[in-house]
C-alpha cells in the first residue's frame, strides 16, 4: 500500500491575536485565582473553551451575570461600546481582549461616524464582531451579507463608508464591495484592509496545496468564521472538504481512494489538534506529510499593561 499523502498548509491554527486573548484569560487565573468571567466565548472554539473552564473561566452572554466584584475579559471579536459602559456602570473594571485588528475596526467605524458618514459593515449576522461593530451606532450601522443585501440597499444621497468583518473570505468580500462600489460610487474605502493578516495567510496557504489535493480536512469549530471560510474556500475550488473539531470526527471512509489530503485549521484551533488528525491519519494507513509554507508570520501584540 502506497503512503497517503498529507499537505500541511502553512500558516495554519492560533493567530497572534487568538494568542493575546487566551494568554489573558490565563494570566488572570493565575494572578487572581478563579472564577474569572468572560463575556462571550473568548474565541471560536470548543476545545480552547472546555480547558479555560476547566481552569476557572467562566463565560457569560449577559454582564449582569457577572457578580459585583469579579473580574470581568471581553472577548477577542470586541463589544458594542453599550456593552462597556453596562459594565463599568455596575462597578466592573473589565480587561479588554479584543484583537487589535478588531479595534481597528471600531476606531474606523467611529471615524466614519464622526465625520456623519453612514457605515455599511459586510460581515455575517449573528457573529460576535459584527455585532460588536453595529452596536457602536446600530441606526448608522448597516450590515449586509450578500450582493443581494447591497441591492436592498435604501441609501442614496448620503456619505457613506464601508468596513469589514475582519474574518471574511476574500472574494466574498470582493464581490461585495464592487457591489457597493457600483451602486455608490463615492463610498469611502477603508483607511487599511479590514480582512486581518491571518485570515488572508491562511486562506492563502489551503489554495496553494488545494491545487494539489483531492480531500481536505479543515479543523476547527463551525461556528468560528474564519474556519468556515476556509472549508468554503475548498468547496469553491472543487475540492471535497471537512470541517472537524478533532480528529474523532474522522471517518475512515472520507478517506477511500483519497492519495493527497490537504490539511490545514482555523486562527482559533490549537495546533495539537492539527498533530492529533496527523496521528489519526497514519493509523489509518502510510501517510508522508509534507508541508507547504507560504508566508512566515511574526506578527506580536501586546498584552494589557497591568498583565504584562
Amino acid at each position: 500500500m502506497s503512503a497517503r499523502t498529507v499537505l500541511l498548509a502553512s500558516p495554519r491554527s492560533f493567530c497572534a491575536g487568538v494568542e493575546r486573548a487566551i494568554t489573558i484569560v490565563e494570566r488572570l487565573l493565575d494572578r487572581a485565582g478563579p472564577p474569572v468571567y468572560v463575556y462571550h466565548h473568548i474565541v471560536h472554539n470548543l476545545h480552547v473553551i472546555e480547558r479555560l473552564r476547566g481552569k476557572g473561566a467562566v463565560f457569560v452572554d449577559d454582564v449582569d451575570e457577572v457578580p459585583d466584584g469579579a473580574t470581568l475579559v471581553f472577548s477577542a471579536h470586541g463589544v458594542a461600546p453599550a456593552v462597556g459602559s453596562r459594565a463599568r456602570g455596575r462597578g466592573l473594571d473589565p480587561v479588554d481582549a479584543t484583537c487589535p485588528l478588531v479595534a481597528k475596526v471600531h476606531s474606523e467605524v467611529h471615524r466614519a461616524l464622526k465625520e456623519d458618514r453612514h457605515v455599511i459593515l459586510i460581515g455575517h449576522d449573528g457573529h460576535d464582531e459584527s455585532d460588536g461593530v453595529r452596536g457602536i451606532d446600530p441606526e448608522r450601522v448597516t450590515l449586509v451579507e450578500s450582493t443581494a443585501d447591497v441591492e436592498e440597499l435604501d441609501l442614496a444621497g448620503r456619505d457613506l463608508a464601508y468596513a469589514c468583518q475582519t474574518t471574511l473570505s476574500q472574494t466574498e468580500s470582493a464581490g461585495i464591495i464592487a457591489a457597493l462600489k457600483q451602486r455608490y460610487p463615492d463610498i469611502e474605502d477603508p483607511p487599511s484592509e479590514d480582512i486581518c493578516y491571518a485570515t488572508t495567510n491562511r486562506q492563502n496557504a489551503l489554495s496553494a496545496v488545494l491545487a494539489e489535493a483531492d480531500f481536505a480536512l479543515i479543523v476547527g469549530s463551525r461556528y468560528s468564521s474564519n474556519t468556515t471560510r476556509l472549508w468554503e474556500l475548498a468547496r469553491e475550488l472543487n475540492v471535497e472538504a471537512r470541517l472537524i473539531e478533532d480528529s474523532g470526527d474522522i471517518e475512515p471512509d472520507w478517506l477511500d481512494n483519497k492519495d493527497k489530503v490537504a490539511l490545514t485549521a482555523g486562527a482559533s484551533a490549537p495546533s495539537e489538534l492539527v498533530d492529533g488528525v496527523i496521528e489519526r491519519l497514519a493509523e489509518l494507513g502510510p501517510i508522508r506529510v509534507e508541508e507547504r509554507t507560504t508566508a512566515v508570520e511574526t506578527m506580536e501584540f501586546h498584552l494589557p499593561g497591568s498583565l504584562r
